[in-house]
């Protein structure tokens, strides 16, 4: 990876992308230290300490969270959003008109997911504050005035992170969205290694126990670390022989290739999705603080096995949704047999396409069950050896795999410049 920063770094177009890239996530960074007025910081730290969804909203936010910054709620409503108008696209007739319209009904469904995020920044802003108990009623002279200075600040902040995730996919490196949740991460981390460390050199004794606990941490970050990278880089090849044929004096076809079909095709998404979608329940119930349904999901539901079972259950449909997007096994069927191209030992046409279809089911569910293990890790880890981890396994998920994923876009904008000089 760092061979990969240097030689595009040498490259004045991909250094300026570079530079741009850093620019705005610092932008980001900066923006997430302005506190927002009337809420009890103390009271939303010691809630975060109880839930696990909590915790891992203020990682992915960089600890603006558990601040409470104008962005606190981070890029995670834009997210929301996005998946609201994917669902929505299949049940409104008038969107799916709008999908197929090409790029300008794309920027259309684009403009409205900017209103909806903004609606939901502001609808989950206010329900999180009261849904803690963190709201200071006092504070403007009434719990009203209140509730809506602290939604139309955190609704500002995220409009904001979404501005700065879409220009840094327009301009920069990498995706912007992914960047700034990888931003957050990396400065919850690092926050988190800062303040070990300072707690090993200032403490009066350091006991046998302490060091073999962080030991045993760091070797079950790397452990973590070297198997999100080997799922996320495995891939199953199904071989594909194309047949030879004469197009005018010359010959086509003949060669062996193979289709990759990535065993974690969906990389983060399915986590960051299932994260998003139980954030909704609270934020709803939040709203009636006298029904004892808030109290109820937060204090029962949330430590209980069945949040983890739900969450375990949505991860594993999430990859499958975005499986059944992303890849389209009658179509790659239909353009093999348009080329001449055959699975050895598969017949062309439905057979093909119900190969396909089966082994992408396979490998969806086979990542979708890591995805699910590794968002479920701190928790099995907390009830059964007490030891309580300072970060979430989704989390170095994400870091790892939005990082090998701007490594490769590096690596392809490099090799097509390459290309270019060549010609």
């Amino acid at each position: 990876m760092f061979q990969t920063l240097r030689n595009a770094w040498r490259i004045e177009e991909l250094r300026k992308k570079i530079v741009y890239t850093i620019f705005m996530l610092l932008l980001y960074r900066l923006a997430g230290v302005i506190p927002v007025a009337g809420i009890d910081v103390a009271r939303v730290a010691s809630e975060i300490e109880k839930y696990s969804l909590l915790g891992f909203m203020s990682s992915m936010t960089g600890g603006n969270f558990s601040n409470m910054t104008i962005m606190a709620m981070g890029i995670t409503p834009y997210i929301n959003a996005s998946i609201i108008m994917q669902l929505l696209t299949v049940a409104i007739p008038y969107l799916e008109n709008l999908q197929k319209e090409g790029e300008e009904g794309r920027k259309k469904i684009a403009q409205i997911t900017r209103y909806v995020t903004v609606v939901l920044g502001f609808v989950q802003a206010v329900g999180l504050v009261v849904g803690l108990g963190a709201l200071r009623a006092d504070a403007f002279g009434g719990r009203f005035f209140t509730s809506c200075v602290i939604g139309i600040s955190m609704a500002a902040g995220t409009t904001l992170a979404m501005w700065i995730g879409e220009r840094i996919t327009e301009n920069g490196i990498g995706n912007g969205i992914s960047l700034l949740i990888f931003a957050g991460i990396i400065g919850s981390l690092f926050t988190w290694a800062s303040a070990g460390i300072a707690s090993l050199f200032t403490a009066a004794t350091v006991t046998v126990s302490a060091i073999v606990t962080a030991v045993m941490i760091i070797v079950g970050i790397l452990i973590m670390v070297t198997a999100v990278t080997y799922v996320d880089m495995g891939e199953r090849r199904v071989p594909v022989q194309y047949a030879k044929r004469m197009v005018g004096r010359k010959m086509y076809g003949g060669q062996s290739t193979h289709i990759p079909m990535k065993v974690n095709a969906s990389g983060v998404l399915p986590l960051i999705f299932a994260y998003s979608i139980m954030q909704f329940p609270g934020t709803i119930m939040a709203f009636w603080p006298n029904s004892g349904l808030a109290d109820w999901w937060n204090h029962s539901f949330m430590n209980g096995i069945w949040y983890f079972m739900v969450l375990a259950v949505m991860i594993i449909f999430f990859a499958y949704f975005y499986a059944s997007i992303s890849f389209n096994p009658i179509d790659v069927a239909k353009n093999m047999q348009q080329n001449g191209g055959t699975i050895p030992g598969i017949r062309q046409g439905k057979p093909t396409s119900d190969y396909l279809a089966r082994i992408s089911s396979r490998i969806t569910l086979f990542g979708g069950v890591f995805l699910a293990v590794l968002a479920t890790i701190p928790t099995a880890v907390t009830l059964l050896g007490g030891i309580r981890l300072p970060f979430a396994a989704s989390s170095l998920l994400i870091a790892v795999s939005v990082s090998l994923e701007t490594t490769r876009q590096l690596e392809s904008q490099m090799l097509m410049r390459h290309y270019k000089g060549f010609l």
